[in-house]
């Protein structure tokens, strides 16, 4: 199976895993010139850009490790594109969350970052 068709697989996986918990998917691999963010969601009043990363076990670190700072901008950066394009406000309330899947096991980290201002 190639990377991208396993990233849907395990991005599908943390979408039903999210759903079971109450958030409602707006938005799968949203993309625009500034990149991707895998799973746009709306978790009571917030918007949530959500970033989804997997890894078979722990010897390359855990999934959560694998957000770095670049890609966190990277995700500010479009999820900026998608409010101004949904007409968000600048004080809508929103949240960076990232979705860490190890072998069989799924954690939600809420709050996992606060926003880039590039």
């Amino acid at each position: 199976m190639n990377t991208r068709k396993k990233g849907m697989e395990y991005e599908r996986a943390a979408a039903g895993y999210l759903q079971r918990c109450g958030v409602r998917i707006l938005e799968y691999n949203y993309r625009n010139r500034r990149g991707e963010i895998d799973l746009i969601g709306k978790d009571g009043e917030y918007t949530v850009f959500f970033e989804v990363k997997y890894r078979k076990d722990d010897k390359k670190g855990s999934p959560a490790q694998a957000v770095h700072f670049t890609k966190q901008k990277t995700i500010c950066k479009v999820a900026d594109y998608y409010r101004m394009m949904h007409g968000m406000g600048e004080f809508a309330a929103v949240r960076y969350d990232v979705v860490a899947i190890e072998g069989e096991n799924i954690t939600w980290y809420k709050n996992a970052f606060v926003h880039i201002y590039t």
